[in-house]
């Protein structure tokens, strides 16, 4: 299986409370395996008020739903042993 990697990493985002944010990331390869998204550390499910999909097979996104201060902190993706922060 091919190492995918980062190609176009997460970009730091201001937002207003009670707003909606969306981070993406694009990685070389389509289907990566192994992904993951994190919230100060804390790994985010697919819910209600976090959606996690893919589009265009390459490119993760993140969107977190009516952001509050809790919310404030460091995004990571994950791909393998490849990580981007925001």
């Amino acid at each position: 299986e091919p190492d995918v990697t980062i190609v176009s990493g997460l970009k730091d985002l201001v937002v207003s409370e009670g707003d909606d944010v969306t981070f993406r990331c694009q990685v070389s390869h389509e289907n990566a395996r192994d992904v993951e998204w994190k919230l100060q550390d804390v790994a985010l499910q697919n819910n209600e008020m976090n959606e996690i999909s893919v589009e265009k097979g390459k490119i993760h996104t993140l969107t977190l739903r009516k952001v509050t201060e809790q919310d404030i902190g460091t995004v990571t993706f994950r791909v393998g042993p490849h990580t981007s922060t925001a």
